[in-house]
């Protein structure tokens, strides 16, 4: 299918019904500092949140989560702490329940939730049919976390 194609299939489908949005990445690093000031400084991302584990950065639309997690507890899965890489991504989608029956009926499967913030959101991690994991937020969820235009 030709780009315009394309371009013009996506708009018609965001017109038919709102659709999810890949809003988060999520990378484990050896030293958070490091990485978190390398995109600042050569992305000009900005600093939106910063814990003992996680650096999140934004360009205003997609959300960085730098992460160092302390014990393999906190990594949630069999990669534990020591991993460094792509640890996952993440979703905006307009209704949790709707989007989660989805996932499941395609092959997805459930992995985990993180608790929720004081606000009552959350992150509900998923797997896709390979195994990557991945979650699904709301729209204010991804605003104030994250820090990404939606």
């Amino acid at each position: 299918m030709p780009a315009a194609s394309i371009v013009q299939h996506n708009e018609t489908l965001r017109k038919e019904k709102r659709v999810a949005k890949l809003r988060h990445i999520a990378v484990t690093v050896p030293d958070m500092e490091t990485a978190a000031s390398f995109y600042e400084k050569t992305f000009e991302m900005r600093r939106v949140h910063q814990s003992e584990i996680a650096i999140l950065l934004s360009d205003g639309v997609v959300s960085l989560a730098i992460l160092k997690f302390k014990t393999d507890t906190q990594a949630g899965d069999e990669r534990g702490k020591d991993f460094h890489g792509l640890h996952h991504m993440g979703f905006v989608v307009e209704d949790i329940e709707e989007s989660s029956k989805r996932i499941e009926d395609n092959g997805g499967r459930y992995h985990m939730r993180l608790p929720n913030t004081p606000e009552g959101a959350s992150e509900i991690k998923f797997r896709d049919p390979n195994g990557v994991v991945f979650d699904i937020v709301t729209t204010d969820y991804a605003t104030r976390t994250w820090g990404a235009e939606v």
